[in-house]
């Protein structure tokens, strides 16, 4: 084994291990981490640059800064109202309604877009129940993970998947994943519910007095509320069309960030003050998680680790079409939840082609096995999507802080579960 691969596990490995500690702030471990890969020659610094998914971080800030901006109209405060008296109050139904139009959402939008909608109402709503926000906010990143999973263009797997097999449609991701991940959320739920069924206790005196609150006045500009849905309208739009337009290629970050352009544009020229509290209020600290924690896994692909051991998998399955299906999926769905999915993405889209090129006869369920499984296997831990990331930083803000084993304890063995229910379901459907 080279200098350079013992390097990079003992430095990923080290890393990885004072994330979960929280001796340290993850984002100090992460860059720090990312670091060494460069000092200890594990990964040059051009390439290191190279792996930063520059259009992951446009996407996040551009987003935060419209989420921000809209937070200022009083719209969330205003939503939370009206979902809470549409609800009478009743934090299981609250919770059920929410987490549906997070998973809705999510399978046509990102899901850090959905994620940075739907948090803030959920902080609003538990602050005037006086009820946990935990419960939904566990619940929305599992929705918007499931969710995500089921279109083309919800989760950047699929979105990879779709580009590299040019025979899978549009309606192809809907048809063949929907089935699982609907199966999927019903359990999550179920589950949820049950685990955090002491948070859903909400007085009755608390229940009256969100009756009683007027509506009327909570949305405090109406003018800048208006600029900000439309500048989130065509920011929206241009999400669903990107790529369907000939000759026009967009990509996500530069949606977002195009978005937030036009609404600063319209909406802060000649306010210093207001726009500097604005860029104050973005999530730098976990931009630059994310900064790291690409590096650091960069320097795994770089030096083929793994790759290593997606080819070690395939190897033990001896082209058996069942097992292959089976491995492709667990494997996905345990890398996925420790690990960004895209390089490993990136890293089996050619070796699945290559086993079509060596005669293995059909391929489709190990598509849908590397979707299932790399977006699914999200859900596994703190770190294992970006929507993780994003809805747990904007909890901590909040407050309400997940630890890494504290979460992991709850959500892995859900997505588990999640993960032979699409196992059963490839077995019935294609095996």
């Amino acid at each position: 084994m080279s200098y350079q691969i013992c390097a990079a596990l003992v430095i990923f490995l080290i890393s990885y291990a004072v994330i979960i500690s929280e001796k340290v702030h993850r984002t100090i471990a992460a860059l720090s981490g990312a670091m060494l890969m460069v000092l200890m020659g594990v990964i040059d610094q051009e390439t290191a640059i190279k792996h930063i998914d520059f259009n992951t971080l446009a996407l996040l800030i551009g987003m935060m800064i419209q989420v921000l901006v809209l937070s200022k109209t009083g719209l969330f405060r205003f939503l939370a109202v009206w979902a809470a008296q549409k609800t009478k109050g009743n934090p299981v139904a609250l919770l059920i309604a929410l987490s549906v139009l997070v998973a809705v959402c999510s399978g046509f939008l990102d899901n850090v877009t959905t994620v940075l909608l739907t948090v803030p109402i959920t902080f609003t709503l538990a602050r005037d129940l006086k009820i946990s926000a935990r419960p939904f906010i566990f619940a929305q990143i599992f929705a918007s993970n499931i969710g995500g999973t089921c279109t083309m263009i919800g989760d950047p797997p699929n979105i990879m998947i779709a580009s590299a097999v040019k025979e899978l449609s549009f309606n192809d991701f809907i048809v063949n994943l929907t089935l699982p991940c609907l199966i999927s959320f019903v359990i999550t739920m179920a589950a949820i519910l049950v685990i955090f069924r002491k948070d859903f206790r909400a007085s009755s005196k608390q229940l009256q007095r969100v009756q009683k609150i007027k509506t009327t006045g909570l949305i405090r500009s109406k003018g800048l509320l208006i600029r900000c849905l439309i500048c989130l309208g065509i920011t929206l739009a241009l999400f669903c069309s990107h790529g369907q337009i000939p000759g026009w290629h967009l990509e996500s970050g530069t949606i977002a960030v195009t978005g937030a352009s036009l609404l600063l544009l319209t909406t802060m020229p000649g306010r210093d003050r207001v726009l500097e509290q604005i860029f104050a209020r973005v999530e730098w600290t976990t931009i630059f998680f994310f900064l790291g924690l690409f590096v650091l896994v960069g320097g795994l692909e770089v030096n083929g680790i793994i790759n290593w051991l997606a080819v070690q998998t395939m190897a033990l399955t001896q082209g058996n079409a069942t097992l292959t299906t089976f491995s492709v999926l667990g494997l996905s769905a345990i890398m996925s939840a420790f690990v960004d999915n895209i390089p490993f993405v990136a890293t089996m889209i050619p070796l699945v082609k290559d086993m079509g090129a060596m005669g293995y006869a059909n391929l489709e369920p190990l598509w849908w096995a590397l979707s299932l499984g790399a977006c699914l296997g999200g859900n596994g831990s703190v770190i294992g999507a970006s929507a993780n990331v994003v809805a747990l930083a904007m909890a901590r803000k909040h407050n309400v802080v997940f630890t890494f084993f504290g979460y992991m304890k709850i959500a892995f063995p859900l997505m588990l579960v999640s993960i032979l229910v699409s196992g059963v379901y490839l077995w019935i459907r294609f095996l």
